[in-house]
């Protein structure tokens, strides 16, 4: 184990943290320490003020039971506490923060892949079960050395030098995701994998098969929550990572421009993870699309909405013309999901189908008739299907600009009754 020289955190604790987290944190250490407890600041956070990142989801580390002492703070600081005993862990949410509490714990694997097997251990065994140096430091929270950073892996000065490094060599072969968290967090801080660590890393990539779909579909998530997921994607697909989750999926500069169009049609928010997922998927056959979604046992609404997206893209043809009514554009985009829509909006080069998409969007979706089926019958209608056929007649004409006003519909449905009429008597009926 490394050391480095003794460096207190405290001054940059006050400066980036808000003043109820500080406070929060000082009173917590106090409360431990009168416990007879040491309470630590641990992981990302801790990287991230020294590298003057803003971070505000804060992870405590007890030596000790942090779940009462969890009950203990809210006593005093009134939050809602969510406890997993289990675990030996709990969480105090107070809007717009949250805090969360763990047992310092130490972690075996039985296997490779699995979920590891937890007990109570030390700040220097929790420290040891992380994933990356710059991840594995700690500040002291206890009045007598508030502020001390514990850096016992050389994270800090892995920091210095923009270097991702595991802290021993079975590190991906216990727990793959770590892959996938190395690479993100490379592209996001602007880091490099240490020579060592990249070579484990492709010796190990196998490993990733021994993870479950579950946990492979949250590293992929989470990956779509970055601020530039094409970053993260390109490298895993360069060191062909990204094939780990379906050989056929690719990560290209195509890929790139349709997130960065994404990103300009979603603006303020960021894109919906099932846009990017639309678009990281836009190139699979339908076979291929399936087996992604059931590798990675995505949730209903998600897996209809990557259907959605190949379906539609196999018919666009059918909206490559310019003239088509409103109504047949309607008619073939309605009961698709909005996100597939736009998915092929960003991905399509037809300017016409680009056209027909975004009237579909900006305006058809939102069109409905005056009438209803109550008003339907007191035009004269006997109840049946006759009245749903009606409705759909009158959507198609307020949609293709025929009728604009309640008044317009009841005479346009007075005249199809009339006309039945005619048609009757001539008919002798």
């Amino acid at each position: 184990m490394l050391g480095t020289p003794s460096i207190n955190l405290s001054d940059e604790i006050e400066k980036q943290l808000p003043a109820e987290l500080v406070g929060l944190t000082k009173f917590a250490g106090e409360l431990a320490q009168r416990r007879g407890q040491n309470l630590y600041l641990v992981g990302g956070v801790v990287r991230d003020l020294l590298l003057r990142r803003l971070n505000f989801d804060l992870d405590l580390v007890v030596e000790g039971d942090a779940v009462s002492l969890t009950k203990e703070i809210a006593k005093m600081m009134p939050a809602k506490v969510v406890i997993h005993a289990r675990f030996g862990t709990a969480k105090l949410q107070k809007e717009p923060w949250t805090i969360d509490l763990a047992t310092a714990r130490s972690e075996t694997y039985a296997k490779p892949g699995a979920l590891p097997t937890v007990k109570p251990g030390t700040i220097q065994d929790d420290l040891f079960r992380r994933d990356f140096t710059i991840n594995a430091m700690a500040v002291e929270l206890n009045p007598s050395r508030y502020g001390q950073l514990l850096d016992l892996y050389g994270g800090r000065n892995d920091l210095r030098q923009k270097l991702l490094r595991v802290l021993h060599q079975k590190s991906f072969v216990d727990d793959a995701t770590r892959i996938w968290r190395g690479l993100r967090y490379e592209q996001r801080l602007e880091f490099q994998l240490e020579p060592a660590t990249l070579k484990l890393l492709r010796r190990d990539i196998d490993y990733l098969d021994t993870i479950s779909g579950d946990r492979l579909r949250h590293e992929l998530e989470l990956v779509l929550k970055e601020a530039y997921p094409e970053k993260v994607l390109w490298r895993v697909g360069e060191l062909s990572v990204l094939a780990k989750l379906h050989p056929a999926l690719q990560s290209n500069g195509w890929l790139a421009q349709k997130f960065a169009q994404a990103r300009q049609f979603s603006s303020p928010d960021l894109p919906s993870i099932g846009l990017y997922l639309g678009l990281l998927c836009y190139s699979l056959s339908t076979e291929e699309n399936e087996q992604l979604i059931s590798r990675l046992r995505f949730p209903k609404p998600l897996a209809q909405t990557l259907r959605d997206t190949l379906h539609l893209k196999a018919n666009l043809a059918l909206l490559a013309n310019a003239e088509i009514a409103p109504s047949n554009i309607y008619s073939r985009l309605h009961g698709y999901s909005s996100v597939a829509i736009v998915a092929n909006l960003i991905a399509t080069d037809s300017p016409a189908v680009r056209q027909n998409l975004e009237l579909f969007l900006n305006k058809l979706r939102y069109i409905r008739a005056a009438l209803n089926g109550e008003d339907i019958k007191r035009l004269g209608v006997t109840e049946g299907p006759r009245i749903r056929e009606i409705l759909s007649l009158l959507l198609q004409a307020r949609l293709d600009g025929k009728v604009t006003s309640r008044k317009d519909e009841e005479e346009l449905v007075r005249g199809w009754l009339g006309g039945v009429k005619s048609e009757a008597s001539r008919r002798g009926l």
